[in-house]
């Protein structure tokens, strides 16, 4: 079984120029989430080539399709070539690269969502970063505060104390999410994994695996 990975670097491979210093700078993922409004104000007060204001503190890119019955709340940043269907809510704090898709009554709140980026049907993406070609499948969602309301505790390899009380899914770069399937608080998938559909995950799973249920998650071929 390969390594639960963790760190910021083993996850993505940022490319988008105004988040790459953030993603650097991060050991793990999750200590971007509260930083998120921050990084969108700070780029709104500067402006972004390439952006153009779509209202007041919602930067959009080139080419962006926003169906008229869509809500977004700002603050937020959509990149170019990006796809808002109908009965997508953004709660504010999202930011979205290129070629995404955002589909129909999904939701979203301070997320980080990459490159190439599918949440298209009914998903639930909340404190949450998305990698490159990431996928949710229909009706999966990344839930993101325990029942008892205690902060979220990484478990991988070892334990990691996050001091967040909201943290959702982490997925990796090319990561791929199963219909109907829910990550508990704080899992995290590795790069070019997959998660059955209908599955219930927390912990860490490696990257390169298919998880098929908790006790049997092999390695890809």
């Amino acid at each position: 079984m390969n390594k639960k990975k963790v760190l910021t670097k083993d996850l993505f491979e940022c490319d988008i120029p105004y988040l790459k210093k953030y993603f650097e700078e991060a050991k793990y993922p999750w200590e971007l989430l509260p930083q998120i409004k921050g990084i969108i104000k700070d780029i709104l007060e500067k402006g972004l080539d390439g952006y153009h204001l779509l209202k007041e503190g919602v930067l959009v890119g080139e080419n962006v399709q926003i169906s008229e019955f869509a809500t977004i709340i700002p603050p937020a940043i959509i990149g170019a070539n990006t796809e808002i269907r109908p009965g997508a809510y953004l709660r504010g704090n999202v930011i979205v690269g290129d070629n995404c898709v955002l589909g129909n009554s999904s939701e979203f709140k301070n997320c980080i969502l990459l490159y190439h980026v599918q949440a298209p049907h009914y998903n639930y993406v909340g404190d949450s970063i998305l990698g490159n070609y990431a996928h949710m499948g229909a009706g999966s969602i990344c839930s993101n505060l325990k029942s008892d309301g205690k902060n979220i505790v990484i478990h991988g390899d070892e334990d990691i104390e996050t001091g967040l009380r909201k943290i959702g899914g982490i997925l990796a770069d090319k990561a791929d999410i199963g219909c109907g399937s829910v990550l508990n608080p704080g899992t995290v998938i590795g790069k070019n994994t997959q998660v059955y559909p209908l599955s219930s995950v927390r912990g860490v799973v490696p990257e390169n695996s298919i998880y098929k249920d908790k006790n049997n998650i092999v390695d890809k071929r």
